[in-house]
């Protein structure tokens, strides 16, 4: 809680400072905007169900991810304490991750319970400063531009890193840091990743002759294709044994929001016909092929995490190579053994706790399949 109020003390500093919504920057950048447009950090309490289900279950009152789902409101220290509500004829609110939170980082404070974003001091009626990694960026009569170090180092570790809930227990873990005895996760990596460079200048006139720029659509696990760049299968089989090595690619760990599951589904064919697979109707039966965040509160289990007093995550961290082994029928030349990686995007228990057990974000969506047939 203290550092709720921390934050908030913060952001007062910036009240009066002019807001650019997210439909102005359309008029410059185009390209850009429609990128954001269709990104997940355009969606907030109002256009993503799943976030709002979860946020009213946790409290009607307050609103607790403000923080870092709503972080441009003007009233952001009343959502956090429960004297205000999100408002859909606030800008602010609606606008969610804005732009103009983005590129107003000044600095990110690494903290325990979570990160902290400090923005950038801006003298009221004067123009505000938007950061980015560009050099020399492109004047505009809107506002100043400046190249910021904090945008390859740290900008994503604002939000993207880690949350602790009010019993210090961890609800959310993006940040691969140096208790795991590696160098500590930055945002170079996940720019390269979710923010890839595309064709055409950050400007609709492209002043600069600037061929190309970083892709705002921030990909990410609702992308088709890019789900099936993150894990590696590989599959072989031993007299009775079945073993398959996955290989998380990733610099972060496989499973970060505790809504989500991941999982494995095997079966092994002969002659069309199944004779072997790992589970028989919930994927969850797979103790080592299913990866999932599990919380109790004083010993009873409990689906959303916001109170609980104990958890964990069955994962593969980021890099992590895990061979998960399974006793099988003897394999004959010619069967087949089919190993599908899903995620769910709710998964079950979780949408049920929240009324979307309808809802399509249940359904697995495929991440990568690999087919062996034995030889």
């Amino acid at each position: 809680m203290k550092f709720n109020v921390l934050f908030s003390l913060i952001f007062l500093i910036f009240l009066n400072a002019k807001y650019l919504d997210n439909h102005s920057c359309n008029e410059c950048h185009a390209k850009i905007y429609e990128e954001y447009q269709s990104s997940f950090h355009a969606k907030g309490y109002f256009n993503d169900t799943l976030h709002r289900k979860i946020a009213d279950k946790v409290s009607m009152k307050k609103y607790d991810c403000a923080t870092c789902h709503m972080p441009m409101a003007d009233n952001l220290k009343d959502l956090l304490s429960g004297k205000a509500r999100p408002d859909k004829f606030n800008k602010m609110h609606t606008d969610a991750v804005s732009c103009y939170f983005c590129h107003t980082i000044a600095y990110v404070k690494k903290a325990h319970t979570f990160n902290i974003n400090t923005k950038a001091r801006q003298a009221k009626n004067y123009k505000p400063t938007l950061y980015g990694r560009l050099d020399n960026p492109v004047k505009s009569d809107k506002h100043s531009s400046t190249s910021n170090p904090v945008y390859a180092k740290k900008v994503c570790m604002g939000c993207h890193s880690h949350k602790l809930n009010e019993n210090n227990v961890t609800i959310f873990r993006a940040m691969q840091g140096k208790e795991k005895n590696k160098k500590e996760q930055n945002s170079i990596g996940c720019i390269k990743c979710h923010m890839p460079e595309v064709s055409g200048g950050a400007e609709k006139i492209d002043k600069r002759t600037r061929g190309q720029h970083a892709s705002h659509k921030f990909l990410g696990i609702h992308d088709v294709e890019f789900r099936k760049t993150g894990v590696d299968i590989n599959i072989s089989t031993t007299d009775k044994q079945l073993s398959i090595t996955l290989t998380n690619k990733m610099e972060h760990p496989l499973i970060i929001q505790p809504a989500r599951a991941k999982y494995l589904k095997i079966e092994i064919q002969h002659k069309g016909k199944v004779i072997w697979k790992n589970y028989a109707k919930e994927p969850s039966e797979d103790k080592q092929g299913y990866f999932a965040y599990s919380f109790k509160k004083n010993g009873n289990t409990v689906i959303i995490p916001a109170h609980a007093t104990k958890g964990r995550v069955y994962n593969l961290e980021a890099k992590e190579k895990k061979t998960l082994l399974y006793n099988i029928p003897i394999v004959k030349k010619g069967d087949k053994v089919t190993v599908a990686f899903y995620v769910q995007l709710a998964k079950s228990d979780c949408a049920k706790v929240v009324n979307l057990s309808e809802s399509n974000l249940t359904q697995p969506q495929l991440m990568k399949e690999e087919i062996f047939i034995q030889n």
